[in-house]
């Protein structure tokens, strides 16, 4: 059944779209605290405190690897190859984003964010093995 593949492609859509509040609210914070001010950030986004580049810097990561992510996705419905593996893949990668963003946002410690986007990666390359291994 497809559906076991479309409810994480959902669940990483609204992720993007957290995300994207999260950096509205950080900088409209940066905004109301005075910290910036429009002359300031209408040229470039450097003079936004850090959570708000943080937040930003994140925002535009759910533009990367997820463009893999929802390639995998559809190609996997195409050859059928929506089995329980490759859901269980799928929301991983999703999971692996989302605590991504957590991180990334929060403490920001390279070396768990690099763990956890290694993660996510390695669930897309298993997707894809298996997509391979549907076709051939």
């Amino acid at each position: 059944m497809t559906l076991k593949l479309i409810y994480p492609a959902l669940a990483q859509i609204l992720w993007s779209f957290v995300v994207l509040v999260i950096v509205f609210l950080r900088r409209r914070k940066a905004f109301a605290d005075r910290e910036v001010g429009l002359a300031d950030v209408a040229v470039s986004p450097e003079r936004y405190p850090e959570p708000a580049r943080l937040a930003a810097a994140n925002f535009s990561n759910q533009f990367e690897t997820p463009v893999l992510f929802f390639a995998l996705t559809l190609i996997a419905i195409h050859v059928g190859a929506t089995g329980y593996v490759m859901a269980a893949l799928a929301w991983g990668y999703v999971a692996s984003r989302i605590v991504h963003t957590l991180i990334h946002t929060g403490s920001n410690r390279l070396q768990q964010r690099a763990l956890v986007f290694t993660i996510g990666v390695v669930c897309l390359f298993f997707m894809w093995i298996g997509i391979v291994i549907a076709v051939v």
